[in-house]
Parts: C-alpha cells; sequence; structure tokens
C-alpha cells in the first residue's frame, strides 16, 4: 500500500492516472502513470510542482485534505512540461496568495503555455540559492536539459530530500504489479532522458555530496522503494555513462512476411543460446513495443541488427528505430548484421552506415546476407556471427 507521507512534513498529494495508455502519445503505459506534487507544511507553505489537467481535479482535492485550511505561499516549478505544469493555472487562481519560484527559463515558458504570463506573482531562482520555509530550507540546483532547459532541481536540507524533478522517474502508477523499478526506469530514462547524459552527469555530481534520504521524482515512487538508495544512483551514473548495464546480446529484426529475416534472427538467438550466451533478448519491431527494443539496446553489451531490405534501402521500422538509437547517442557497443533482399540486398549498406554514425561502436564481422529465406549455406555465415559475438 503506498503511502503520501514521506516525512513528518512533506506529503506527495500527487495523483495517479491508471487510464492513461499512452504517454507523450507515444510510450505505452501497461501500468497507467503518477504525476507526483509534492507539499511542504511548515511556517510557510511550499508546494513542489502541479500535474497534468487530467488529474487536476483529483489533485486539488488531495491539496485541500492535507493542507487543513492553510494557504499556499509557494509553488517551485520545477518543470514546465504540461504534465507537470498543466494545472498552474487553475492553481494560482484558485490560491492567489502563493508565490512562484522558478527559473528565467521557465519564466518564458510560462508566458508560452497560458493567456496571463502571471510575472507579477514570479520571483526568480537560480543554481544555488536557497528559500527558508522556517524548519525547512530548500536549496536551488540548475539541471538544465535533464530533459529540458528550464529544469531545476531541490534540496531539502532539513529531511535529506532530493526533489529530482524528471530525474529518477519511470513509468507505472506507484505500486503497480510490475513493481521493477530498473525495468520501466530504464525504458523511461533511455527513451525520455537518454540523449542527455552528460547534462544527467553534471547533475549527479551537484549532488553527489549531498546527504540524501529520499528521491521524489515527479513520476513513480519516491526512492528508495525496494532497494538501497545507493542502488538507483549507481543505475542512473552507468545510464548515463552510456556504459552497458548487463552482459547479453539484443537481438532486433523487422520482418516484412514473417519469414527469412525472422527465421534468421531467431536462428541466430537459438545458436547464442546453446553456446553460451548469459543473455539473449529478442525484438520483433513489426510486432513488439519499439521503445523496449531501445531500452534493451542500451542495457546490453551487444546488439545485433537483422532486416529487410525496402525500397532499395532499409524496411522502415527498422529505420525509425535506427534513428531513435541516433537521437539517443547511442554508443560503446558491439554490433552485428542480417540483412535480407531477395534481388538487390540493401538493408546492410544502410544499417551499417548507420552503425559507423555511432560512437564508439564496432561493427562485428560477417555481415550476414540471405535472399528471401534462410538456407543452408546461410548457416556458416550465421554461425560465424554468433561465434564473434561470444568471443
Amino acid at each position: 500500500m503506498y503511502e503520501p507521507e514521506i516525512t513528518k512534513d512533506i506529503i506527495n498529494v500527487g495523483v495517479d492516472d491508471p487510464d492513461i495508455t499512452l504517454f507523450e502519445n507515444q510510450y505505452e503505459l501497461p501500468d497507467g502513470m503518477a504525476y507526483n506534487s509534492y507539499l511542504i507544511l511548515d511556517e510557510k507553505v511550499c508546494l513542489m510542482d502541479s500535474v497534468d489537467t487530467d488529474v487536476a481535479d483529483k489533485w486539488f482535492s488531495n491539496l485541500e485534505k492535507y493542507l487543513g485550511g492553510r494557504n499556499i505561499d509557494y509553488i517551485v516549478v520545477q518543470h514546465m512540461e504540461p504534465d507537470h505544469s498543466g494545472s498552474l493555472a487553475a492553481f494560482l487562481e484558485k490560491y492567489p496568495g502563493a508565490k512562484i519560484k522558478t527559473s528565467a527559463g521557465a519564466k518564458n515558458m510560462i508566458s508560452q503555455f497560458f493567456e496571463k504570463d502571471y510575472s507579477d506573482r514570479i520571483e526568480l531562482i537560480k543554481d544555488g540559492d536557497t528559500l527558508s520555509l522556517g524548519k525547512h530550507e530548500l536549496k536551488f540546483i540548475a539541471a538544465p536539459m535533464v530533459h529540458w532547459p528550464e529544469v531545476m532541481m531541490t534540496y531539502d536540507a532539513t529531511d535529506k530530500v532530493l526533489f529530482a524533478a524528471d530525474g529518477f522517474g519511470k513509468f507505472g502508477v506507484k505500486g503497480a504489479e510490475a513493481d521493477d523499478w530498473a525495468c520501466e526506469a530504464r525504458r523511461y530514462y533511455f527513451n525520455i532522458v537518454g540523449k542527455y547524459g552528460m547534462q544527467v552527469q553534471n547533475v549527479l555530481k551537484k549532488v553527489a555530496d549531498l546527504p540524501i534520504e529520499h528521491i521524489c521524482s515527479l513520476h513513480g515512487p519516491v526512492l528508495p522503494e525496494n532497494e538501497p538508495l545507493d542502488f538507483y544512483i549507481k543505475k542512473y551514473d552507468t545510464w548515463s555513462r552510456y556504459e552497458p548495464e548487463d552482459e547479453g546480446i539484443a537481438v532486433i529484426f523487422a520482418s516484412i512476411h514473417d519469414t527469412g529475416t525472422k527465421q534468421a534472427a531467431e536462428k541466430l538467438a537459438e545458436l547464442l543460446t546453446e553456446n553460451g550466451a548469459k543473455k539473449v533478448a529478442v525484438t520483433d519491431l513489426t510486432k513488439d513495443d519499439i521503445h523496449e527494443a531501445v531500452e534493451d539496446a542500451f542495457r546490453y553489451d551487444k546488439l545485433v541488427l537483422c532486416a529487410s531490405s525496402y525500397d532499395a534501402d532499409l524496411f522502415p521500422p527498422m529505420k525509425q528505430f535506427l534513428n531513435i538509437l541516433f537521437i539517443k547517442g547511442y554508443q560503446k557497443r558491439r554490433i552485428g548484421i542480417i540483412e535480407n533482399g531477395s534481388w538487390a540486398p540493401s538493408a546492410g549498406r544502410v544499417m551499417k552506415q548507420y552503425v559507423e554514425s555511432f560512437k564508439d561502436c564496432e561493427l562485428i564481422e560477417p555481415i550476414v546476407t540471405i535472399k528471401s529465406s534462410l538456407r543452408e549455406e546461410n548457416m556458416f555465415d550465421l554461425t560465424g556471427l554468433a561465434a564473434s559475438l561470444l568471443s
């Protein structure tokens, strides 16, 4: 059972949305989504961020319940993305005495997202600024491009809480059945934040010496949950360095007719497993979640791309996948290629161009070419590729 009280004075008044099926209209949400917002009750009352408009009514109800008739002195706007600030205008109308503490970048965005700019209620904050609420002392930490340019994080020195904006977030409602934080946090990180590894590293360095007992993200559970806090920080350190997390091979394929290309991918996976691969994760880009394929590509130290040729180019599902990897800064992996073409194979050429564009990636030879269907004469090259992947 999830408890909203984090410490004696800090309460998560955010709302779960179990019915939403897509996040940002692209990421599948089998377990819904959590929108967190944190209330700090002190001599001054401070609210950390608002929520998406779809859950605003429940959020306002939570606020009234825990405020117990008190007014709100400040709302800290750490991040202006609509899933966290969509209800800001409604909040400001409902609580006319509340001042906005936010960055200069967020101030500009407020005037872009809403008809009123609320400039008369905004008090700008920058990296290193502090705010005393009475007992609680807040310190603001600039976190640009994690994952928008205006983002601030906030550290409460009294209760040793880091309000991490979108950092350390995950898909799913709090307490979802699929309660492996790393699984959905990894998919969230690489698909949403993954491009900005250097910026994440910068923030990790800023907070490295802070005594932290809780991390409060705007999505997912308050940490620590099922592991020591160091577990989550180490994951973020590994992910933001683009280092492989686990030894394994992600076999990602895109087959037009579920015949030769699929046969080759599945046969390679069989050979790898039979010959001692620790982990082989197979994804069909025409049927499975492409964003889980992105997660697996970053998770493991080796990747195999297997795709059909199409219009003297590459079958579009694979091209979309590789474009996502390129945008997200894919690097530091060993990559094998299997192509299929019935008369003039072109997929290998295009996939190789992508691999050569990735930083510090090694192309594993041989590139395997099949024509229409997997045949006995292909087994020598396929077996050689499996051996190279396992070496």
